[in-house]
Parts: C-alpha cells; sequence; structure tokens
C-alpha cells in the first residue's frame, strides 16, 4: 500500500478541485498512481452527472470580463440546480477558470469552449467531475463575446446579470464605458439602434400598435399612423442610443457619448440574465 502524503492530496485537488478526504480516497484507491486517481474522481463526476441529467439547473452564475488589452470581452454561464451552490466561493472561481479560459483562447462558440483544455482536461469534461464534486447537476449553458476598439464589462451584484458592450474607439473615459454597460443592464434594449432592430420584430410592434387601437374604437385609416407613432416610442425605449440615460433623463444615451467624445458610439451589446 503507497504512502499518501498530504502534498500528494493537495496536488490532486489543485487538478481536480475535488474536496480534501475525496481526494485522499481517490489515492488510496489508487494505490498512490496519480492518473488513476484522476480517472477515479472523473468516473464519481459521470456517476453523479448521469444519475441528474433529468434534474433542472437553473440558478447559477453569470460573468463578464475582458482581455488586459481593453479589446476582447466574452460571457458565460455556469448553471447549478440551487442558489446555496451558486453562491459557494469555489463554484465560483470555478466559473471564473472557464472564464478566464475562454478570454485567453477566444473560442468561437460555446462548443469549441467546451473543448479546450483546462487541467489536463477538457473543460467540458471538467464541468461533468465537479458535478461528482458538488453532488448537484451543473451545465456549462452560453458563451458569448464581442471584439472592439474599446470593449466593457460589468456584473451586478450577485452573478445572475452581466453584460458586454463594445466600443467604437479606444482610449475613452473609463466612467462612461461602465456607464453604458450598466444601462444595458438595468434597461434591457433590444439593438443598438433603430436600424439594428430585425424587421420581424418591427412588424411585430406595429401589428401590436394596430391592434391596441383597434380596440380603443380608432378608426380603420388611422390604425397605421397610430402604429407608427407607437413605434417610435419602441425605438426610444428599446433602441440603446435611443434610450433616457438612467442618471440623467434629460438625455439619450447618444447625447450622452457625444458629451464624452463626438465620434463616439456603441458598435454591439450582450446582455445575460439569470432568475431575476
Amino acid at each position: 500500500m503507497a504512502t499518501i502524503t498530504s502534498a500528494d492530496v493537495a496536488k490532486l485537488r489543485r487538478v481536480t478541485l475535488a474536496g480534501m478526504m475525496d481526494c485522499k480516497k481517490a489515492l488510496e484507491e489508487a494505490d498512490g498512481n496519480f492518473d488513476k486517481a484522476i480517472e477515479i474522481i472523473r468516473k464519481k463526476g459521470q456517476a453523479v452527472a448521469s444519475k441528474r441529467a433529468d434534474r433542472e439547473a437553473t440558478e447559477g452564475v453569470v460573468l463578464a470580463k475582458v482581455s488586459a488589452d481593453g479589446k476582447y470581452g466574452a460571457l458565460t454561464v455556469l448553471n447549478s440546480e440551487s442558489d446555496f451552490v451558486a453562491k459557494n466561493a469555489g463554484f465560483i472561481e470555478f466559473a471564473t477558470k472557464i472564464l478566464d479560459i475562454a478570454i485567453a483562447r477566444k473560442p468561437s462558440n460555446l462548443e469549441e469552449l467546451k473543448t479546450l483544455p483546462m487541467d489536463g482536461g477538457k473543460v467540458g469534461d471538467k464541468v461533468v467531475e465537479y458535478i461528482g464534486i458538488i453532488g448537484e447537476k451543473l451545465e456549462l449553458s452560453y458563451f458569448d463575446k464581442i471584439e472592439g476598439a474599446h470593449v466593457q464589462a460589468y456584473i451586478h451584484p450577485g452573478n445572475k446579470l452581466a453584460t458586454l458592450v463594445g466600443f467604437n474607439k479606444s482610449g475613452i473615459d473609463v466612467q462612461v464605458c461602465k456607464d453604458i454597460a450598466m444601462q444595458v443592464a438595468a434597461m434591457n434594449p433590444v439593438a443598438v439602434d433603430k436600424a439594428d432592430v430585425p424587421e420581424k420584430v418591427i412588424a411585430q410592434e406595429i401589428e401590436i400598435g394596430k391592434e391596441q387601437a383597434r380596440r380603443d374604437g380608432k378608426p380603420n385609416e388611422m390604425l397605421e399612423k397610430i402604429a407608427q407613432g407607437k413605434l417610435g416610442k419602441f425605438y426610444k425605449e428599446s433602441t440603446l442610443l435611443n434610450q433616457e440615460f438612467i442618471k440623467d433623463n434629460k438625455q439619450t444615451i447618444a447625447q450622452y457619448l457625444k458629451s464624452s467624445d463626438k465620434d463616439l458610439t456603441v458598435t454591439s451589446f450582450k446582455r445575460f440574465t439569470l432568475n431575476l
């Protein structure tokens, strides 16, 4: 029987993120063979994952971060079954580690992110292994990114809502960038500007406007004009550049940006919220 040292246990814990006792038991079962111990922990995670496959993982954390040069941002969501697990420091650390890999490797989509290397395995495999540690169903469910002259990230307190915003210029006032990222979080715009709203959404809003006017008893010949007026209100409320600035409703976001730099604008944004 091999002698299991505390250094061996600590090393296995660093690689697998499993608990100290789980690592000790895995090393004992593997008779000190490090690779075999990793496989034991991995299989434990797979077994737990299989048992909990039909559970719903609707809690979790939403995280966003920007690269050191400020030109690339990523947003990821790691789900858990309970809010108790979502608030666990180890779980948040694990989710952050995945986000850091996304920032460093810049995958093209979620499936590619799951295949990227992580601690001697792949991101997707490590999520399965972590299920064995946590004892709940976990799911890496979302990934998106923005590249631009400057990208700003915002995570709302509690890790349930995060945003990314891309700008057309770098070297701009950091507070302005933060304000816009918080605006996206608070006001949930559907697009950057009027021209970016999908035709399907526009058609739907016009039809809703007509139906409301029809129910209000307006004549048929007035329905289109009334609907277009309501569409204008929709643009003002739901497109970022035309929204009122939450810190000063006397100016729009477009006006606020231009007050900082006459050529400054938003190129794109991402927003994800979980159970809010």
